[in-house]
């Protein structure tokens, strides 16, 4: 094997994929033959990637796709039953493991970016928490979606989290506690996802539509997704307060002048990201 031939398998074998297309960066979950489950190489790489991209001013938007039959299984069971010979029977280990994919889910939320999710297969457990923890999600109508933990003893309470700061709560319930997937369509109508569409189209639809919002301002974008985060866990008032603060400072941005300016004039706003 020559040295590019190397490279190139070295690549394919990693458990996460980079592709750059124009302003969009995509970032490809690949463990096709562990159905993508998240081990602890993959979340690292995920949670660095975010990071990275975060920091790129060419990148405006981001889409977690996946390779193979299956978006996401959730955790590694393997590598963590592995541990459990540890001396203190894997304690250690699940701890450093559930603190590290918390940590990287909370990097997708506070990435300046919107990250979609491209959703093909099954999104299981962790899996599924990755897709609701998103900005948003694009799903192919042959996707499921579920939280089985309940069925092997292990309660999905780290995708709890997230599950339940995307769907009602009964719902949330019912699918934590049945360990039941739910279709596509099901999981656009609880408001999972934003989208279904065909089979083989999820990628695509998801890279357009991070190129849509990646045509507005960054410097907005940005602000408004801060503030949608922040303002989810306040009190009416307390939201309200801070909404009408960060509205008054946005009116302050250049893009804002320039955003009102371009309306009134009817005509397309040229964007400086300030």
């Amino acid at each position: 094997m020559n040295v590019q031939q190397q490279s190139t398998s070295n690549a394919l074998a990693a458990p996460l994929l980079r592709e750059a297309r124009d302003a969009v960066e995509i970032l490809t979950l690949n463990r096709p033959a562990a159905r993508n489950a998240l081990s602890e190489e993959m979340i690292a790489a995920l949670h660095a990637a975010i990071d990275a991209v975060s920091r790129e001013d060419a990148v405006r938007g981001i889409v977690i796709a996946a390779n193979g039959p299956a978006f996401c299984a959730g955790h590694d069971l393997k590598e963590l039953t592995a541990r459990r010979g540890d001396a203190d029977g894997g304690r250690g280990y699940f701890a450093h493991i559930m603190g590290s994919c918390s940590a990287m889910m909370q990097a997708i939320v506070h990435c300046p970016k919107p990250v979609i999710a491209a959703v093909n297969g099954m999104a299981t457990a962790a899996g599924c928490q990755l897709v609701a923890t998103c900005d948003l999600a694009v799903a192919s109508d042959t996707a499921r979606f579920a939280t089985p933990g309940v069925d092997i003893g292990l309660f999905c309470s780290t995708p709890m989290v997230a599950l339940t700061r995307n769907v009602p709560r009964k719902q949330a319930m019912e699918i934590l506690l049945t360990g039941e997937p739910i279709p596509a369509e099901r999981a656009r109508e609880i408001g999972l996802v934003n989208r279904v569409v065909a089979e083989g189209t999820e990628r695509a639809k998801a890279i357009a539509l991070a190129e849509l919002i990646a045509s507005k301002s960054m410097h907005t974008v940005k602000i408004g997704k801060t503030a949608f985060y922040r303002q989810a866990e306040m009190s009416l008032a307390d939201a309200y307060r801070f909404a009408s603060e960060v509205m008054t400072e946005n009116m302050m941005a250049r893009d804002a002048a320039e955003g009102i300016a371009a309306a009134i004039e009817k005509r397309k706003p040229r964007w400086e990201d300030k």
